[in-house]
């Protein structure tokens, strides 16, 4: 046989779904009402972000009215300590907040999937390597070492998403590595194995493409933890800087104005909205591609 068997690449192809099931899951998928709500809600997020600059209402930074006012009809959550809309400053903040933990989660998904494939289907000193180094990352509670990081790189928002990243990428490396140890002894596998196809073909045609779901669900779940975490940099000012409207700003900035409650409420429910609809997302993806649970 040669190094590219039909044979081998047709087994491998049947162990994966085809491009009608994966539509027809898709579909199936958001008749779940936790599917369908949370990705109402980030896409709705995701527009926001994408089209506010164009709503031609003010600048997040402009002063609209009086300091410190009340909810009102012109200022729906009331204006902060400098007179600026905290409605408008929080459908802004999402122009970072969101783009920001979506970098999060893609990078740290890449690095960290791809250490944990290489480790996995490797094995040997690479493994060891690369799982002893996730071991010292995981060994600090997350919120601490990417203080100390962002502390050290300076505050800034992208400097935010480096420390974010350096602290979340070994979660995704345990998870594919463990992912791929119980699919690289499958029979599509060995198959390929024994008739020479190189290692590296062997992990990206046969091994990864059955190892995505378990990746795809974990990281619709850490979407909320990352901008709770990227905006709890923020707030103890390790993150953006002010006049950023960034959610971690403006709540920091209403704990200084405690009775003005109305200067956090617009950033603790962005927070809030968001955090729930990625759980309820990821939670619904896991029933959905649950054989047990769909039983």
């Amino acid at each position: 046989m040669s190094l590219a068997d039909p044979t081998i690449d047709a087994v491998a192809v049947a162990a994966r779904p085809s491009e009608a099931g994966r539509w027809a899951t898709i579909r199936s998928a958001f008749r779940r009402p936790t599917i369908a709500i949370g990705t109402a809600v980030l896409v709705a997020w995701a527009i926001v972000a994408i089209t506010v600059p164009i709503w031609g209402w003010a600048t997040p930074t402009e002063a609209v009215g009086e300091r410190l006012s009340s909810p009102s009809w012109s200022h729906l959550l009331g204006t902060d300590s400098l007179g600026r809309d905290v409605l408008l400053r929080t459908l802004h903040g999402a122009r970072q907040s969101v783009p920001a933990t979506a970098v999060v989660i893609a990078a740290t998904a890449v690095i960290g999937g791809l250490l944990g494939a290489i480790a996995g289907f490797r094995g040997g000193w690479i493994d060891s390597v690369i799982m002893r180094a996730s071991d010292i990352v995981l060994a600090f509670p997350p919120i601490f070492l990417a203080m100390a990081v962002a502390a050290a790189l300076g505050p800034g928002l992208r400097n935010t998403v480096i420390a974010v990243i350096l602290v979340w990428w070994p979660f995704y490396a345990r998870l594919l590595r463990g992912q791929v140890l119980s699919i690289r002894n499958r029979e599509h596998v060995e198959a390929a194995t024994s008739v020479g196809v190189p290692r590296h073909r062997i992990l990206r045609k046969h091994v990864l493409p059955l190892a995505f779901t378990p990746v795809l669900v974990n990281a619709t779940m850490d979407f909320g933890q990352v901008v709770i975490l990227t905006a709890s940099l923020s707030f103890l000012g390790l993150g953006a800087a002010p006049p950023s409207p960034e959610w971690g700003l403006m709540i920091e900035d209403g704990t200084k104005n405690f009775y003005q409650w109305w200067i956090s409420l617009g950033p603790g429910l962005a927070i809030l909205s968001i955090s729930l609809a990625a759980n309820f997302l990821g939670d619904g993806l896991r029933d959905h591609f649950d054989v047990r649970s769909r039983s």
